[in-house]
């Protein structure tokens, strides 16, 4: 093996045995379906890191309370639901991704059901659930290098992240990925339904009191409308090894 070739395997090595001595925190915001947690799992599994899906939290919950008929206005009810609540994550071998357990059954598939999707940021917006997640996802963080993505995981979550990334999209390119997806896992929506969806939750979003989505000030901005996967991967990458000091 020649000296050239065995640069980039130290250069590699480098950079995990620095990654691994040093607990990095990487925080992906941005609206819903700009890509994150696709981009998020791809970039945990390259650097070895553990992802925490914050959406799915959210819909874990939101799910619950479809399910049990849980008012929203009603503190007394939402308070006792939180409690009868337990999130967790299991890796899925065969498939090669994490799935989303509420108390103890696999929901994955059923969280990212456009019932879910039309509730998930009314539910968001209940200052007990989000104190209740953020808590849980500060403690999946702690000691660990992460990669974490939601609304307010470099303003709330981690304000002390090591790399905070906020990423957009057009509206009617998040429009037609999220219709792609779900035409994937078997459920066909109309385009617009999905644009509307998609509308409201941004609103919703960025106008809460309770830890609203807006990008951190120490955030970079990457628009992946007309970017490739693997292209917005590579870019946080960069700026992954940029931070760590390797070129």
């Amino acid at each position: 093996m020649t000296l050239s070739e065995t640069i980039p395997i130290f250069a590699s090595y480098f950079i995990f045995e620095f990654l691994f001595m040093k607990k990095i925190v990487v925080a992906l915001d941005g609206n819903s379906g700009c890509g994150k947690s696709s981009t998020a799992k791809v970039l945990a599994r390259k650097l070895k890191f553990i992802y925490i899906d914050t959406g799915a939290m959210y819909r874990a919950v939101t799910l619950f309370f479809l399910k049990n008929h849980i008012d929203l206005k009603n503190d007394l009810d939402v308070e006792q639901a939180l409690k009868e609540i337990d999130i967790s994550f299991q890796y899925n071998m065969e498939s090669g991704k994490n799935e989303t357990f509420l108390n103890g059954k696999n929901v994955e598939r059923e969280i990212r059901k456009m019932e879910v999707s039309n509730l998930v940021s009314p539910v968001s917006e209940i200052s007990r659930v989000r104190r209740k997640l953020v808590e849980q996802q500060r403690r999946l963080g702690e000691g660990n290098s992460v990669v974490m993505d939601g609304r307010d995981i470099g303003t709330v979550v981690f304000p002390n992240a090591d790399l905070k990334i906020f990423m957009t999209a057009e509206l009617e390119v998040r429009a037609f990925r999220r219709q792609k997806e779900l035409k994937e896992q078997g459920t066909l929506v109309e385009l617009q339904d999905v644009i509307d969806n998609l509308k409201k939750r941004d609103e919703i979003d960025s106008s809460r009191d309770d830890s609203p989505l807006k990008k951190a000030d120490d955030a970079h901005v990457i628009d992946t409308s007309k970017l490739t996967f693997d292209e917005q991967v590579d870019q946080i990458l960069d700026l992954i090894h940029e931070k760590i000091g390797i070129a």
